[in-house]
């Protein structure tokens, strides 16, 4: 079992990481993903945030849903939890625990898959209509999204030690 001051320091690293990702994560949804490009004329920008509002323009409510819940409220949702488990240096309520173990078994499968699953289904419906160029956009969401896997696997550890 750690001493107090190990885990108080832990605790501050756990809390920057999850800062940075917060920042990371937010940058993502909104820095553009793909550009589209259709018969070399028309070519359109898309950030996580453009993609889920064209889906509600386009009528396409359950991938509206699936893609907004997993890609941008089971995120946020996970860094507030996180955030709150975090802002004390002490053992959360077993309740506490459970619910967070809960986030990092099924959180793992909310954002990037998804949102691997959305960039396929549009590459498979553009065939040879369509080029697609990758932006920075991508990389940020996916480093977001990593980071935010490995503080909550590291604030479980962490927890479970004390």
């Amino acid at each position: 079992m750690p001493d107090v001051q190990q885990l108080q320091s832990r605790f501050t690293l756990l809390r920057w990481l999850l800062a940075i990702s917060s920042l990371l994560l937010v940058a993502g949804l909104f820095l553009p993903m793909l550009t589209i490009t259709q018969f070399i004329v028309v070519s359109n920008n898309f950030s996580v945030i453009s993609g889920i509002t064209e889906l509600w323009k386009a009528e396409q409510y359950v991938l509206f849903i699936v893609i907004g819940c997993f890609s941008v409220l089971v995120p946020l949702t996970k860094i507030i939890l996180l955030f709150r488990l975090l802002q004390n240096d002490e053992r959360p309520h077993p309740n506490k625990m459970k619910l967070l173990r809960l986030v990092h078994d099924y959180g793992r499968w909310a954002m990037l898959d998804v949102m691997v699953v959305a960039m396929l289904i549009v590459t498979v419906k553009m065939g040879a209509i369509a080029s697609i160029q990758i932006h920075p956009g991508l990389y940020v969401f996916g480093a977001a999204v990593l980071m935010i896997m490995l503080i909550t696997q590291m604030t479980v550890n962490t927890l479970e030690k004390t």
